[in-house]
């Protein structure tokens, strides 16, 4: 465990150094960041544990997010902790910092967990240096990046160490425990977990003596489900929710558990009739998860507002398709997951007994992986921690290749193929000028170039609190660095709210006054230099966020003076 330690050491300390200035200026990868920030806040001030709306956005009711307060744990430890010791601010920053890489910590352990069962201690060390080179695991686990994505992936790893030959019934129950935390963080991690059960599945249907594997997993998965639906989410909110755990969702894993038992108890010998025995309770719980929520077939996103998607959801990239961004973004994690694949597959038919199994195991959840990553393209953060342990097999040989040949242009080849397997981006990055981005792709607006909420906040923290209609990306940012409450944000349980700040923007001015009022928004706040604002002004070019840009404001709107903020623009609606 030393060298894994070297490596997170490493790894942690070029995370730090490239993030320093970030870190110092307390700028956040990701508005979901902050808005985790404001929600630990104010649990620390007393919100209820099992309250999980945000009362500053939409008020006065507020918006009830779907986060999970697993994720708020640790930071709330940290920031409880040291408050009394080092003040509320630098425990913070303390937090916002060592989560993040506590997080990079424990899924390089469980990677070194998993090859070190097959892998030497040069090859586990390699394994764990290629997670480290995977930027889009990175993204997830650098410093500031609080939010829920991290987190999935280690759950996603410490399963994938229940796979490992030897540990009995204990790597099922691990496994189920570990991707029931996944589900009550994120049901973005529910595919993986529908592999994990064919895979104890397949088990079964291959050797009898296996059975109980199933039989535990689905076990502790529905028990494990119900117990972190109630301690995170209470029973005051029993809805239906695409995009969490709900009541339907456990009763499917509670009947597929109890099919997987009586299925035992029978012990049917034929494969075909225990093929229908399992088949059946898992179809009966699909049927009434999908027949009390027929509307979460499609997604969380699915029916969403015409205007919300055209004009928000559509931009929010890593929510897309892979193949929907630029080539040199998704191709390089892609090429290091289908070689992984490759290796996975070689492996397999070239190993015998509980190895040769373990790699065919290992080789279908990885394709889960993959499949997931190329359909969301934030998932392919999946994707460079399952590649790990295959990829250090694979730099292992390479290596060995590379001490064992002579001559400058062999060497060198193969150099240049471990610095490829290690970094993929590289050769796709000296192709990037003829590797051209999709044309009228999303993600074609501008960036927010110099917009920074520092240059005004002197100014809006003076101000009495009141309801900002503001930039749905700048939403997270107001509340966390100012009393005052916002419209909306980018966050879809709040898709009325979302409607209207997006409506209000590109709306005529007599239109989006009734807006204002609607929501009783006593500032209009905007920044002149910002992607969002830019995309209002080009489709609605006589908007009222055109008109402010253009210098045109409407009568019922007064400026408000912001010292040394030449981009940035703050209006009192008159008579409020």
């Amino acid at each position: 465990m030393t060298r894994v330690f070297l490596v997170w050491l490493a790894v942690a300390a070029i995370l730090v150094a490239r993030r320093w200035s970030g870190i110092a200026e307390r700028h956040f990868p990701d508005p979901d960041d902050v808005l985790r920030l404001v929600q630990v806040r104010d649990l620390l001030a007393g919100q209820g544990w099992f309250d999980l709306h945000q009362y500053r956005i939409n008020p006065p009711a507020g918006t009830l997010m779907h986060w999970s307060r697993l994720v708020d744990l640790p930071l709330v430890l940290i920031i409880g902790g040291l408050t009394p010791v080092i003040g509320s601010a630098l425990a913070e920053q303390v937090a916002l910092v060592a989560v993040p890489l506590f997080t990079l910590g424990a899924i390089l352990l469980a990677i070194a967990k998993t090859a070190s069962r097959f892998l030497d201690t040069r090859d586990v060390t390699l394994a764990c240096l290629c997670a480290g080179t995977s930027m889009f695991l990175l993204t997830q686990i650098q410093p500031m990046r609080i939010d829920h994505h991290g987190w999935q992936i280690f759950t996603v790893m410490l399963a994938l160490t229940g796979l490992v030959p030897g540990r009995s019934l204990r790597g099922p129950a691990l496994a189920g425990v570990a991707l029931a935390a996944g589900l009550s963080i994120s049901l973005e991690v529910l595919p993986v977990t529908v592999a994990f059960g064919a895979v104890f599945g397949l088990r079964w249907l291959s050797d009898p003596r296996e059975r109980g594997a199933l039989t535990v997993f689905l076990g502790v998965l529905a028990s494990a489900n119900a117990i972190l639906f109630v301690a995170t989410r209470g029973l005051g909110d029993l809805a239906l929710h695409c995009d969490a755990v709900t009541p339907p969702l456990l009763g499917l894993f509670a009947l597929a558990a109890v099919g997987a038992g009586f299925a035992v108890r029978l012990n049917p010998q034929s494969r075909p009739l225990l093929v229908v025995m399992l088949g059946i309770p898992v179809l009966a719980g699909a049927g009434l998860y999908l027949g009390t929520a027929p509307q979460c077939l499609a997604g969380p996103f699915a029916n969403l507002d015409p205007l919300v998607r055209e004009y928000w959801y559509v931009y929010v990239r890593e929510g897309q398709p892979a193949w929907q961004t630029e080539a040199i973004v998704w191709i390089p994690p892609v090429a290091q997951g289908l070689i992984a694949l490759a290796t996975l597959a070689w492996l397999g038919l070239n190993r015998r007994g509980m190895e040769r199994r373990w790699c065919f195991e290992y080789l279908l959840i990885a394709s889960v992986g993959l499949l997931s990553g190329l359909l969301v393209l934030r998932s392919l953060a999946f994707v460079g921690a399952l590649s790990a342990v295959p990829l250090g097999w694979l730099t292992g040989r390479l290596l060995d290749t590379l001490g064992k040949i002579e001559g400058p242009l062999r060497k060198g080849g193969v150099a240049v193929a471990i610095t490829c397997l290690l970094v993929p981006v590289v050769p796709f990055a000296a192709a990037q000028t003829w590797m051209p981005k999709a044309a009228g792709t999303p993600g074609d607006e501008p960036e927010n170039g110099v917009c920074d909420l520092n240059e005004p906040l002197p100014s809006l923290g003076n101000l009495p609190p009141a309801t900002v209609l503001a930039p749905l990306d700048l939403g997270p940012a107001l509340l966390e660095q100012t009393h005052h409450s916002v419209v909306a944000t980018s966050h879809h349980r709040a898709a009325e709210a979302m409607h209207d700040v997006i409506a209000a923007f590109m709306a005529e001015p007599a239109e989006a006054r009734e807006i204002v009022r609607a929501h009783d928004v006593k500032y209009v706040l905007l920044c002149t230099d910002m992607k969002e604002i830019d995309l209002r002004v080009r489709t609605a070019p006589n908007g009222l966020a055109a008109r402010l840009v253009k210098g045109q404001a409407p009568d019922w709107l007064e400026r408000v003076p912001l010292e040394k903020s030449p981009e940035w623009q703050l209006w009192k609606v008159r008579g409020r």
